[in-house]
């Protein structure tokens, strides 16, 4: 299992004159006005700061900002990725008109040309699937049917079954190991199979039409296409059934077994690991883990008990499930009608936003060279390299004065801090995709030709020093990550914008907003997962057991403060599934705000627009989750989502930030108030 947490093309604001001619006479245009990062305009001045800060910061621009209708939600990670996204058209509009490309060009511009080219989509229908779809109806047993999970996997024709995948050893990180895990459902999670409350039923009785509507779609009768559906569902609830839940695997030891290749088989008879790992193409194996041991046992007694046409139709609804976006309208509108039900989604993504988004998940370092030369300025990694490194300052800073961690354990959390590894803007070594085929004419064949270069990247690790420069985000993602098995942090070009980073910012925007954002993820490294792993990056154990038994006791409070939260009057937030994006929601805020007052504009004091340098802080803070979240979709994050809604990433934290309470006058009396003893300090 990997963890990997996830959470400003910046340009200097400069006034321009122009000249018109007009009558013989130069008329001089008004400078363009001076551009506000604190809003008032975008506030709800009558609420109280110290009763609903996020509807005080936010409140008239949530109101007038509703989602759009072919969204889920809206806020500023979304105003920023449709931006990308149209900088990813106009670049990938660019590439199919260039003469004599080069090879980036080339390939990035053939893709987008197929993916657009509807008619010749539309007019294929199926047919790119038929002759998979015939080879798994000509399964005749059990043996074959893990055969064909391995080729459909192999051949970028979908997942099946269980997870596989080639990463570092958790307690050995400079050596790449296979993976096992738990998988085979396609709801977003178990409990939408086990669950009986009424919005589960609701999801799974669209889903079970849904599976049937496709099977009708390849040629099935109503009454065959049915069964499939209904065979389908009940292997996937009996999945379901055997995994853990979202919390259960949050814990990194929890889902670490290592076996020998031979043992784990010994196990799962009708599973011998050995012959799967070498058709998988993993060579070179003589161990492997298993997230879930009990998870793999389920599958292989069900490949027993259940009957060979029920895992036919399975792994037919799994390679139908995977292709149908690439695949005529009628997949693709079967596809959306279901996820309007799970969203609340009123229309399609447009075809030119879905390819944007798809060639940057796909061929990411080849449009992410084109992002970069065209709107990425190196000013942007330079400043970012500094505030990164004041904030490692800062963090050694509070470490070295915490009053409840040991001495001993203190210099283990200062190596850790200090081993960070800082990933900005743009990898230093870009992939070159050599070997992948991409025509302009067949898109379906394009998308399984990039499934596959990235099938055979991966597994082609096994044996190969373990390459800690890989960064995990695409230069345009509006996002960043911290990951444990490598201790480093990523910060993609594509977030190193406003309202997290602007150079035309005062220094309470850029801290309460990007710094904040570079403390949350260096936090992570000693959030409840994160902490469990070393300087190196490995699965050990560095801590006092009395520093250990301190820590969970304050991450309890944070869970206990999180799971009396809600949305919608009655949906709580789950506070374990959740706490280290809270704890790193908190550590971060607390880091950036001492590192602001070190700065020029915090010792000055000096007011804009009406706010103080700590108001502006904790404002920018706030805007920066300004959102609106559909009900649907914001039900099912609350199942999913290891982070909280943006109103309780805004109110949250700060109630447990002495200087919040003295920025905005917080008294008793106050709905946020929060007694000095009942405030959780950490980090």
């Amino acid at each position: 299992m990997k963890i990997q947490h996830h959470l400003l093309i910046a340009s200097v604001l400069l006034s321009s004159i122009t000249y018109a001619a007009d009558g013989g006479k130069n008329k001089k245009t008004p400078p363009p006005e001076k551009k506000k990062y604190i809003d008032k305009a975008n506030m709800d001045l009558s609420a109280k700061p110290g009763d609903n800060f996020y509807q005080y910061a936010n409140g008239t621009w949530v109101k007038n900002n509703p989602v759009p209708a072919s969204r889920t939600r809206w806020g500023s990670f979304d105003e920023l990725r449709q931006e990308s996204s149209k900088r990813l058209q106009n670049l990938l509009e660019g590439a199919t008109k260039t003469t004599n490309p080069d090879r980036k060009t080339k390939i990035i511009g053939d893709l987008y040309k197929s993916g657009m080219d509807s008619l010749a989509i539309e007019a294929k229908g199926y047919q790119p699937i038929k002759n998979d779809i015939e080879k798994i109806y000509n399964i005749s047993s059990v043996a074959d049917i893990v055969h064909e999970v391995i080729y459909m996997r192999v051949n970028g024709l979908g997942s099946a079954l269980f997870g596989m995948n080639v990463g570092p050893d958790r307690k050995n990180v400079m050596v790449y190991i296979p993976s096992i895990s738990q998988g085979g459902t396609s709801l977003p999670d178990r409990d939408y199979y086990l669950k009986d409350d009424a919005r589960s039923k609701k999801i799974r009785d669209a889903y079970k039409l849904y599976v049937q509507k496709m099977f009708s779609l390849i040629g099935q009768d109503a009454t065959t296409a049915a069964a499939s559906a209904t065979s389908v569902l009940k292997i996937e609830t009996a999945l379901a059934n055997a995994q853990m839940s979202r919390i259960e695997m949050r814990d990194p030891n929890k889902t670490y077994h290592k076996f020998a290749v031979n043992d784990l088989s010994a196990t799962t008879a009708n599973l011998n690991w050995a012959s799967i790992l070498s058709e998988a193409k993993i060579k070179g194996v003589d161990s492997v883990l298993a997230s879930n041991p009990e998870f793999l046992k389920k599958v292989n007694a069900m490949l027993n008990e259940v009957p060979l046409n029920d895992w036919k139709n399975y792994l037919c609804w799994h390679l139908i499930r995977s292709a149908a976006p690439y695949l005529s309208h009628d997949f693709v509108d079967a596809d959306f009608e279901f996820n309007r039900v799970q969203t609340g989604q009123k229309v399609p993504t447009p075809r030119w936003e879905k390819m944007s988004s798809l060639i940057d998940r796909m061929l990411g370092d080849l449009i992410g060279q084109l992002y970069v030369e065209k709107y990425f300025k190196p000013e942007a990694k330079a400043y970012m390299v500094d505030l990164v490194n004041n904030m490692q300052t800062t963090f050694a800073d509070r470490i070295k004065r915490l009053d409840w961690m040991s001495e001993a354990t203190k210099q283990k959390a200062l190596e850790k801090l200090n081993a960070i590894v800082k990933k900005i803007a743009y990898p230093d070594k870009w992939r070159t995709y050599d070997g992948i085929e991409i025509s302009d004419g067949d898109f379906y064949k394009n998308v399984r030709s990039c499934s596959v270069w990235f099938y055979n990247f991966n597994v082609n690790k096994m044996g190969k020093p373990v390459d800690r420069t890989e960064m995990g985000m695409t230069p345009p993602t509006i996002n960043a990550s911290y990951n444990p098995s490598t201790n480093d942090i990523t910060f993609p070009a594509g977030i190193l914008q406003f309202p997290f980073f602007d150079f035309g910012a005062d220094d309470a925007v850029n801290y309460g907003g990007i710094a904040a954002v570079i403390g949350h993820e260096m936090t992570h490294g000693f959030d409840d997962q994160g902490r469990q792993f070393d300087a190196v990056g490995n699965l050990k154990d560095w801590w006092q057991k009395e520093d250990a038994d301190k820590f969970k006791a304050k991450a309890d409070e944070v869970v206990k403060q999180y799971d009396a939260l809600t949305v919608q009057d009655s949906i709580h937030v789950q506070g374990r599934l959740t706490l280290g994006e809270n704890l790193a929601d908190l550590g971060g805020l607390s880091i950036a705000y001492e590192a602001f007052t070190k700065t020029k504009q915090f010792k000055e004091g000096k007011k804009i627009d009406g706010f103080t340098p700590q108001q502006r802080f904790f404002l920018s803070w706030a805007q920066v989750w300004r959102n609106n979240t559909l009900a649907d979709t914001e039900a099912q994050l609350i199942k999913t989502d290891p982070h909280s809604p943006g109103i309780h990433r805004t109110n949250a934290p700060i109630t447990n930030i002495d200087a919040w309470y003295e920025a905005f006058n917080i008294k008793t009396g106050d709905k946020m108030y929060k007694a000095p003893e009942q405030r959780t300090h950490i980090w």
